[in-house]
């Protein structure tokens, strides 16, 4: 597999200088195989890599697969500027855990009278919308396995594997629900990449709490107790700038050596 951060910021975009060393996108990845692209929500990183995809491919058919985590808007502002929905060659299938109806009905909100003068109907691509409950995720060679996250309204992690390689994903993520904790844990175990959510550092947690968001401190335990191979930490704060990541990512290496902080254009290869 190969990973690259296309959106990294949580919230809203930070178009500001003093952000730009990280990124100020919202939360866009891409996961590819040999055979194929995944990408993980729609943030606003999602304009620039559907810029790629179709300089990559042109206007051939291409099969794209969304896996959604959930639908708060730093995790879908991307999605009307994303290239490839206006291809009439594009596949592209959208993956939640929502039933289908539902999940088609949300998308075309964001995309509706008067928010946006192009409805979802419009774009030509060809678009399906699939509930995880129902139909398991197997495509281009990655096996994704979803798995609920402690998050205002929901949402959902996802542990990628393929020829042994493995990847969790779980940002938009509080800590403190001793049930989800746990599911979290056991989705993590192992894994060679955890993307974790590590938006507040522990003081302001203090006064975040509730706000569905977890810290640099808890990644570090996590990753320290599933024995992840490499920790990065994502769904940067709109108020932490260059300066104050760094610091974070200081401290957090005091406690797990092998961490880092998600910044936009970074590819890994697993």
């Amino acid at each position: 597999m190969q990973l690259k951060f296309w959106g990294v910021r949580g919230s809203i975009p930070t178009p500001v200088p003093s952000h730009l060393g990280f990124g100020g996108n919202t939360t866009c990845l891409e996961v590819r195989s040999a055979q194929g692209v995944i990408i993980l929500d729609a943030g606003t990183g999602a304009r620039d890599l559907g810029r790629c995809i179709q300089a990559e491919f042109g206007y051939p058919d291409v099969e794209l697969h969304f896996l959604m985590t959930h639908f708060h808007w730093d995790h879908l502002q991307g999605l009307p500027y994303f290239a490839p929905l206006y291809s009439p060659g594009s596949n592209i299938v959208f993956h939640s855990s929502r039933p289908p109806k539902e999940l088609k009905k949300i998308l075309d909100g964001q995309m509706a009278n008067p928010y946006y003068p192009v409805s979802l109907d419009y774009a030509p691509s060809k678009k399906t919308f699939v509930d995880f409950g129902r139909t398991p995720f197997c495509h281009f060679g990655i096996d994704a396995h979803p798995f609920p996250l402690n998050h205002p309204q929901g949402a959902t992690g996802y542990r990628m594997e393929a020829e042994g390689a493995v990847i969790t994903h779980a940002s938009d993520f509080e800590h403190g629900n001793e049930k989800l904790d746990k599911t979290l844990r056991e989705y993590a175990q192992n894994a060679d990449v955890l993307i974790y959510d590590a938006q507040y550092t522990p003081e302001e947690y203090v006064s975040q709490k509730g706000w569905g968001h977890s810290t640099w401190l808890e990644a570090v335990n996590v990753a320290r107790d599933c024995k992840v191979g490499r920790l990065i930490l994502f769904h940067h704060d709109p108020r932490h700038d260059d300066e104050t990541l760094n610091v974070i990512l200081r401290e957090a290496r005091k406690h797990f050596e092998n961490t880092d902080v998600a910044r936009e254009g970074w590819e890994i290869a697993l």
